[in-house]
Formats: C-alpha cells, structure tokens, sequence
C-alpha cells in the first residue's frame, strides 16, 4: 500500500504542472516574495530609501473534531466523538534589510512563534503521557535571518550569515500568502523543519529563465530525531551554539521558462551522528554516519484566475537503527527524544485554486481583490520505511484533504476559512477540523 502511494503521489507531482500550463499563458506570478526576493526587488526598482522593513503574520483559530488526548492512538475507542478547540498565532515577523551600496546588502528577520515563546509544556506520548518541557532553542525570540550579502552580478552573488535552507516547496516560499490552508502544509512542515534555517554560506543567481542556489551549512543533530517529525528536530540547538563536528550541502534550482509556471528541484545530504554533543565510544556505533539524503521537487502555476501548487519530497536515513538505540540510551533530562526513528520519510501534495472574482468581478480585480476556492490533497508518512527492529507507529503516515476559502482585499492581506480531514488507516479514528485564520505579508521602503 505504502509503494501505491508512493508511485500515486510522484506521478501526481510530475503531471500537475503539464495540466495547467496551456498555451495562452500570462505574466510571471509576483506571488514568489521572501526576504530574499524582496532584497532583489529592491536592488532592481528605484527606491525611496536603501533601508527596508516589511514582515508576515497569521493569527489562527481550529476547532478539532478528535480528542487531543496522548492515548487516543493506543486506545481509539476510548476517546471518540471528543472535540478540542486552540487559538495560535503561528508566526509573527519582522524583516529588516539595508543596502550598503556596492553591491552589499544586509537582512534580517526576527521572529514571534507562538505568541513569542520558543520554550513549551507539551504531554509525550511515549512516556506515560509525562508533561515535557519542550526548549527549541534557547532565548522567548528567535532571530530567524541574518546575513550579509555581496553581489558581484545578477548571475552570481554570495550571502554569510544566517538564512533559509531552500529545501522543499515550504521553507523556499513560506509566507502565509503563498500557501492557501490556514497552517503551513502539514506534511512538509511535519517531515523537515519548517522554516529551516541554519548558518552558513551561500552562493545565487539568475540567469535568463534559470535560478539557482547552493549552499554550505552545519550537519543535522542526530540525537533530536524522532518518530513523530523524523529530522524536523535535528535542526536549530538547543545550546548557546550550533554544533557543527559534520557539514551538509544543500541546493535549489527554480526553472520559469514557461510563462506563469515555476518548476523547481531540491535537496540536501550531510552526516548527523557526529555532529551531537555527546560522544559514542561504543564499538558498535565506530562507523555510524547516520547520513540524510533529502530530494524534493515542487512547482507553481498561477495564471488565467487559476493556482496550482504541488510538492513531492523523500528523504533517507542510513543507520536508522543504531541511531534509535543509541538515543535511547540517553538521559530523561536530555535533549534527546529518545524515540524510534525510520529509514525514510515522505511527504506529497497537491493544492487548486480558483479566483472567483477574477471570473465575473472584475471590479473586484482591479481593486486588487480576490476570492479563492481551493482544494488540497496530501499524503505524508514520517517512518515511510522502517528497519526490522524499529517500531513503526502507523498513525504516522495519513491522507489529508481539505477545501476552503482565501479572501485577499488588498494583495498584503488574507481571510482564511478551511475544513480539513486526516484519514488515517482503519483502527485510527479520522481527525476533521474547521479553521480560520487571517494574514499579511508585506515589504515597504522607507
């Protein structure tokens, strides 16, 4: 079944974008805004002044038709028709930029999850349903970006510092105007971080209807992976300092060379097991590399009132088993989840969107108004493959599908309305939900 799934999901991800792009096609969607691209904006448009502010936020509101207990897994005939209701705001940030002159340039961007706090009480649901103080990393605000850039060219530029790891459709484009569900998609931002960000070194460009970015950076901490999330906890520290004994390479290459339509491909690779704070002297683990390959592709179309967007990501873990073993070893007050963790990971889907206003408002368009009907679908298994010896939790893997709205009355801003659906497999109860949310996002020179 899993293999179905997988082969179902990579053609769906492949064919996707030949359905839509169809011969009248209109300008290149603007849609695409990071701090990045909002950096090369202003290096390519006349500005008011070298210094840039701008920034992103979600308030959010679910009411979830399934219990939030931690045995609802084990015990699913115990906890059905319960319901839970969670106010959140995700994300709030601020970007700042600056540019020098002569090609150099700084950014910025410091961020609020959460409601500010990066330090929380969660329930673990392999230890008893013990109350866990939960530290991502340390300090109530985390400075997501921060680098210096020199560029040479459009083709060829070079940024130090603190930044995105441009892997997979989420962390390359991540502002909650460029995703139509109320939260991030959840199988990307459940398999990887989400936004991944790491110190290190970059080098970008552009050429004619080619993208591209490289970049060095620290390895992944093995000691933090998990069952429930695979690597997603392996990045940041929760030290005063990244540990960087390993280095890893990631890349992104984005293609527009059909009008309207971006296709993009992506991955990373780096070794984690030396890369943790405490040291394995066992002979068992001497030639452990706990190596991460990770390769992605997704896409974008946005044209004739339509959006589509869709992504496909694997990603594998050699050495799975030792690892889970010798993480299991740690203490209760490390940071460690002592978890099982799998072989490989999956993630696949693919959301539609139609602009209402853009078929019989045009009124409404020309005021910058739309109104978006949209459908998703995804599939995503964080133990996808597991060794003989490791556990697999089954109600890992699940399909997802959810319909709503997104009502922008102005570009910056959106209303978000979506019911959603987990369908987990039989002995599982299904997880609705209703949201609703409200965004922005926008870049300003002073």
């Amino acid at each position: 079944m899993k293999t179905t799934r997988l082969l179902f999901s990579l053609c769906l991800a492949m064919l996707a974008p030949h359905a839509f792009a169809i011969a009248e096609q209109a300008s290149k969607s603007n849609a695409d805004i990071t701090a990045e691209s909002a950096s090369e904006t202003v290096k390519t448009e006349k500005k008011k002044s070298r210094f840039t502010i701008g920034g992103y936020g979600e308030a959010v509101y679910s009411r979830n038709f399934y219990s939030d207990n931690y045995l609802r897994y084990s015990n699913p005939q115990d906890y059905k028709d319960e319901t839970h209701g969670r106010f959140d705001l995700p994300h709030v940030v601020l970007m700042l930029g600056y540019d020098f002159g002569k090609g150099w340039s700084m950014g910025m961007e410091i961020e609020f999850e959460h409601g500010g706090t990066e330090s929380a009480v969660e329930i673990e649901e392999h230890e008893g349903g013990e109350y866990e103080s939960e530290v991502e990393r340390g300090g109530e605000v985390a400075l997501e970006q921060f680098w210096i850039q020199k560029s040479f060219c459009p083709e060829f530029n070079i940024k130090l510092g603190h930044m995105v790891v441009p892997v997979g459709a989420t962390n390359a484009h991540h502002l909650p105007t460029e995703f139509f569900g109320v939260y991030r998609p959840e199988g990307e931002n459940t398999i990887m971080p989400c936004t991944w960000h790491e110190t290190g070194l970059s080098i970008w460009g552009r050429a004619g209807d080619w993208r591209y970015e490289a970049m060095l950076l620290p390895g992944l901490d093995s000691d933090r992976f998990g069952d429930k999330e695979w690597i997603k906890g392996g990045a940041g520290s929760p030290y005063e300092f990244k540990i960087a004994n390993a280095m890893a390479g990631a890349f992104r290459v984005d293609n527009y060379s059909v009008k309207g339509l971006r296709l993009s491909v992506s991955g990373y690779a780096g070794n984690t097991f030396s890369n943790t704070l405490k040291k394995a002297t066992a002979a068992i683990y001497e030639d452990v590399k706990g190596t991460v390959l990770i390769g992605a592709f997704d896409f974008l179309y946005d044209d004739h009132n339509w959006i589509a967007r869709g992504n496909f990501d694997y990603g594998h873990l050699s050495d799975a088993d030792l690892i889970t073993r010798y993480n299991g070893s740690f203490s209760n007050d490390s940071p460690s989840k002592k978890a099982s963790v799998a072989s490989a990971a999956i993630s696949s889907g693919v959301e539609v969107g139609y602009d209402l206003f853009g078929w019989f408002g045009k009124k409404q368009q020309e005021k910058g108004r739309k109104l978006y009907l949209f459908g998703r679908y995804e599939y995503y298994d964080s133990m996808f493959d597991t060794e003989a010896t490791i556990t697999d939790y089954e109600q890992y893997g699940r399909q997802r599908i959810a319909f709503g709205v997104n009502y922008y009355p102005m570009k910056e801003i959106v209303i978000k309305g979506e019911y959603s659906l987990g369908i987990m497999k039989s002995k599982f109860d299904n997880e609705p939900a209703v949201s609703l949310g409200v965004a922005y996002s926008g870049f300003f020179n002073l």
